[in-house]
């Protein structure tokens, strides 16, 4: 921190849905303001005034403001203190920490009690002693492209959980279908177009053991909008899955094509409000940081989704120092085990950084390594290397890789290149 520390105020702010309990400290550790308000508009400016006074009746030229990220919880509070004309005069300085940071620096203090006093007194103990890394409050200038890319995140997330949620449902349907071994699969997609289908519209197995081949080769073709190369061979491995799965109960077909077809509506609402939020990234992205995006986008594979998740979570990339920086803020990091002359093989990725640009990155990574040569060849080299966790550990790496090309790109304002311009 460049501004004089024996003249700033650290403010520690314990932040809950309802209240926001308040603790300043000077250099010294000396208390001089502790407050309780209500997480709301009046709330807020009975803290501003008391934190305006304490600097005042103090001396105290700068101030520091730290509160742990809880959820959107701390949205308003940050964006209020850190843009507020009174309280530009002091240079605020308003963090939103990690509380798995502070978390782990409570437990230097031995014994200590679990309130929300204390708690906003462990924060800005943490500001006071110089351990905060992360950089200030951005303000709420990507906050809009923010709640945008999570809303996606979420609706996928939805749709991963909706999936394995139907799993049981199409097991008890159709087992072979489930469990059969790629190479023998009719459908390379359970969840396709063609698999609904057959899931959906015929009522139970038997419908499709004792159909023509002809009949079965029909109804493949139409619903794969003849996109199968071999529909005759894909009927056939259809019917021959039929043949050798379970039989159940007749009462249970009806109940089991209901849930099923229910679970396939969800999926597909979920894939259209997808679209939509697609469409409002796009609109929102152009009109902000354009220069970045541009150059993200020139990345093959990384289009106008991913590179608008990456800039919602970083805002801009003068935040970070270097792509070591970065890639700590993403998680995208492994922790050293190391005991004298051992050191372990298999690292653990930190994953204690921000959740939703790592899954950005991540997806960017697995997206550029299919359109880019140089990509591909570093994943599978990766993928090669080990045994075990292969493609979870090679699509780690190839990210950590796209993020170095990233920095490079964005701190030198330059479109990609496939002779590495922008690598650093």
């Amino acid at each position: 921190m460049k501004n004089n520390v024996l003249s700033t105020l650290f403010v520690g702010i314990d932040v809950s849905s309802k209240t926001n309990v308040l603790c300043a400290l000077d250099f010294q550790g000396n208390k001089l303001l502790s407050l309780k308000t209500q997480n709301n508009q009046p709330g807020a400016e009975a803290i501003l005034d008391s934190i305006v006074t304490c600097l005042n009746s103090n001396g105290l030229k700068y101030v520091v403001i730290a509160l742990e990220s809880t959820s959107f919880y701390s949205t308003h509070i940050a964006n209020f203190l850190s843009s507020n004309q009174d309280l530009l005069f002091f240079k605020p300085l308003v963090y939103c920490l990690n509380p798995k940071s502070v978390a782990n620096y409570r437990k230097s203090f031995v014994d200590m009690n679990k309130t929300d006093p204390l708690d906003a007194f462990v924060i800005a103990d943490f500001a006071r002693v110089g351990r905060i890394t992360c950089k200030p409050w951005r303000g709420a200038q990507f906050l809009a492209l923010q709640r945008l890319s999570r809303h996606r995140l979420h609706l996928v997330e939805c749709i991963t959980r909706e999936k394995a949620y139907m799993v049981s449902n199409i097991y008890l349907k159709f087992s072979e279908l489930a469990v059969l071994d790629k190479d023998n699969k009719p459908f390379s997609n359970t969840y396709g177009t063609t698999s609904a289908a057959v899931l959906t519209e015929f009522l139970s197995l038997d419908d499709i053991t004792y159909s023509s081949i002809d009949d079965l080769v029909a109804f493949v073709s139409a619903k794969g909008k003849n996109r199968f190369a071999n529909p005759y061979e894909t009927a056939k491995l259809l019917q021959k899955a039929a043949r050798d799965s379970y039989r159940l109960d007749k009462m249970l077909y009806e109940p089991l094509n209901t849930s099923i077809a229910s679970s396939f509506n969800i999926i597909k609402a979920f894939e259209d409000e997808i679209k939509t939020i697609d469409k409002a990234i796009t609109k929102t992205i152009k009109g902000l940081n354009t220069t970045e995006y541009q150059s993200l986008i020139s990345v093959p594979g990384i289009g106008p989704v991913l590179a608008s998740g990456i800039l919602a979570e970083i805002g801009t990339i003068s935040s970070f120092d270097s792509h070591d920086a970065f890639a700590k803020y993403a998680g995208l990091t492994w922790r050293v085990n190391q005991s004298g002359n051992y050191s372990a093989d298999d690292t653990r990725m930190t994953k204690t950084g921000n959740k939703y640009l790592r899954y950005y990155l991540i997806e960017a990574a697995n997206s550029v390594k299919n359109h880019v040569p140089e990509y591909k060849d570093f994943y599978l080299k990766k993928y090669s290397e080990v045994t075990t966790h292969q493609h979870k550990r090679a699509l780690a790496l190839t990210s950590r890789k796209l993020v170095r090309l990233i920095f490079g790109l964005l701190t030198k304002n330059q479109i990609y290149s496939s002779n590495k311009v922008g690598e650093v």
